[in-house]
């Protein structure tokens, strides 16, 4: 993919690609407010129900529950296994920005989660499908090649839709997730699935150096 003489661009989510979130939000739920978190599926809306007595957690307050999370028990999360040498790697050897689901308040908190983990970039805030969102950074950036890396075959394939020349890797480094969501990859929306780290990372270098056989 070449679109100007830029450096080479890595546009990475964070949850479950650089930070653990589902297993902390299990913690969290279990020891605070007494809910039982489990994924048999890829439907979090069902994942929760009340341990005392197995009625089902709905909606607003799933929504209610993970505000809070964001807002006071970030510090419960932990990188990935890899994760900051991987991206850090990549760093020597293209821009790095970040590009999460979390509210435009919620900058500054998840950039400095981030650097307290060894992970120094630029963060994008985004709510909903990350494609429009990704462009306007290309935009920005004017990079020679691009890959995006995203736990959510929802992004891919709304990335692949707007801006199909961007190298798209979904990457899930949750074990409670991964075997639970739908495959980007064999959805024709991302050129690849690789869960963890040391696999992903010379995928991502060779793209990042223009080698796209691998």
């Amino acid at each position: 993919m070449t679109q100007s003489g830029g450096r080479p661009l890595i546009i990475s989510d964070c949850d479950e690609v650089l930070l653990h979130m589902v297993a902390p939000f299990k913690d969290y739920v279990a020891q605070v407010h007494g809910i039982d978190f489990a994924m048999t599926d890829s439907d979090f809306s069902k994942a929760m129900r009340y341990a005392a007595d197995g009625r089902q957690v709905e909606g607003p307050e799933i929504w209610r529950l993970l505000n809070l999370f964001f807002d006071t028990e970030m510090y419960r999360q932990q990188p990935i296994v890899g994760a900051v040498e991987g991206i850090n790697a990549l760093a020597e050897h293209a821009d790095v920005v970040i590009l999460t689901n979390l509210n435009d308040e919620r900058r500054e908190a998840r950039t400095q989660q981030l650097a307290d983990h060894g992970i120094n970039a630029r963060v994008f805030t985004n709510q909903g499908p990350k494609g429009p969102a990704l462009q306007a950074i290309i935009d920005e950036y004017k990079p020679s090649r691009v890959v995006f890396i995203d736990d959510l075959p929802q992004h891919h394939a709304s990335v692949s839709e707007i801006s199909p020349d961007v190298r798209r890797l979904h990457l899930c480094g949750e074990p409670l997730l991964a075997p639970h969501i739908d495959c980007a990859h064999e959805a024709g929306h991302a050129h690849a699935r690789i869960d963890g780290w040391p696999e992903a990372l010379p995928w991502i270098m060779a793209h990042v150096h223009g080698v796209e056989n691998v």
